[in-house]
C-alpha cells in the first residue's frame, strides 16, 4: 500500500498539472476565438470572387483556360494541413488515417506527391517513407496572406507546370466547439464551372470586364486556387484550437477525477494510520497495568 507521503505527492503533481491543462486551454478559447474572426473575415472575399467567376462562365460556358484543363490523371497532388504541435486530441491522427486509406484506395505506386503543411504531418510522412516533395513548418496562428503565399504559388505552379494533374486539399473543416470534419477538396483543376452560380444555378453579378474575360480569368483563376488553400488553412487552424480546447478541458476534468479519487484515498490511509497509533497506545497502557 502506498504511503500518506506517496499519495500527497501525487496529488500535488496532478494539481500542477491541472494548472497547466487550464492554462492552456484558456489560452486555446483566446486563439480560436481569433481564429473564428479570421476565417468569418476571408468569406466576403471568396463569396465575392465566386460571384465574378459565376458571371464569367455564365456568360460564356465554352471559356479554356489552363485551369480548367482537364488532364488525364497521371500524377496527383496533395495538399495535407496538420498542426505544429500536439495535444490536440484526434486532430492529427484523424487527417492523416483518413489520408492513408485514400492514397491506398487511389494509389498503386508512387504517382503522387505530398505537399505537407504543419510539423506533425511532415515528421509523420518523412519516417513512413511518404513521397514529400515540400513542407512547411511554424505557421503562424493567425496567418496573413502574404505569409502563405510562397505555399500557394509553389502548388499551383505544379499545375500550371504540368507537373501534377490533379490538386487535392486534405484538412479539418470546423463545424463547431465540439466537431471537426476531415475535409477533401479538389483544388485543380476547376471541373464544375456550376459551383460559382447561386442554388437556383443563376448568375448571382452583373459585371464588364475590360480587357476581356479571358484577361480576368488568367488573374483571377490562380488567385481563386491560392485562396482556397488560405482558406483552408484559416479553417483548419480554427479546428486545431477548438480541438486543444476540448482536449486540455477534458484533461483537467480528468486531473480533477484523478484528484478526488487520490484524495479519497488518503483520508482513509490517515484515517487507518491514527487508528492504528490509538490501538497501540490502548493496548500499551493495558498491558502495563
Amino acid at each position: 500500500m502506498a504511503s500518506l507521503r506517496d499519495i500527497k505527492n501525487k496529488i500535488n503533481s496532478t494539481k500542477k498539472t491541472s494548472h497547466i491543462t487550464k492554462a492552456m486551454e484558456m489560452v486555446s478559447t483566446s486563439k480560436l476565438l481569433k481564429a473564428q474572426t479570421n476565417t468569418q473575415k476571408f468569406y466576403p472575399y471568396m463569396n465575392k470572387m465566386q460571384e465574378v467567376m459565376g458571371t464569367i462562365f455564365g456568360g460564356n460556358a465554352n471559356i479554356k483556360h489552363p485551369m480548367l484543363e482537364k488532364r488525364e490523371a497521371k500524377k496527383t497532388l496533395y495538399v495535407v494541413i496538420t498542426s505544429d504541435s500536439g495535444l490536440c486530441g484526434g486532430f492529427n491522427s484523424n487527417i492523416i488515417r483518413n489520408f492513408v486509406n485514400t492514397v491506398n484506395e487511389r494509389h498503386t505506386e508512387g504517382d503522387y506527391g505530398i505537399v505537407a503543411i504543419g510539423n506533425y504531418g511532415a515528421e509523420f510522412f518523412r519516417k513512413n517513407g511518404y513521397n514529400v516533395i515540400d513542407s512547411f513548418r511554424d505557421i503562424p496562428d493567425e496567418p496573413s496572406f502574404t505569409q502563405v503565399k510562397e505555399i500557394t504559388n509553389k502548388v499551383v505552379g505544379y499545375f500550371i507546370d504540368k507537373e501534377y494533374d490533379k490538386i487535392y486539399l486534405h484538412y479539418n473543416h470546423f463545424v463547431s466547439m465540439i466537431q471537426q470534419v476531415v475535409t477533401e477538396s479538389q483544388v485543380l483543376p476547376i471541373e464544375d464551372t456550376n459551383q460559382f452560380k447561386d442554388s437556383n444555378n443563376k448568375v448571382t453579378g452583373a459585371y464588364e470586364f475590360e480587357p476581356g474575360e479571358t484577361a480576368v480569368l488568367d488573374v483571377l483563376l490562380p488567385q481563386y486556387a491560392e485562396s482556397m488553400i488560405y482558406g483552408s488553412i484559416l479553417d483548419s487552424k480554427a479546428s486545431e484550437h477548438s480541438a486543444r480546447k476540448t482536449a486540455m478541458k477534458n484533461s483537467t476534468d480528468n486531473a480533477g477525477n484523478i484528484i478526488d479519487t487520490l484524495t479519497i484515498k488518503y483520508n482513509r490511509a490517515r484515517q487507518a494510520a491514527i487508528t492504528q497509533e490509538i490501538t497501540e497506545i490502548v493496548s500499551g497502557a493495558a498491558a502495563a497495568k
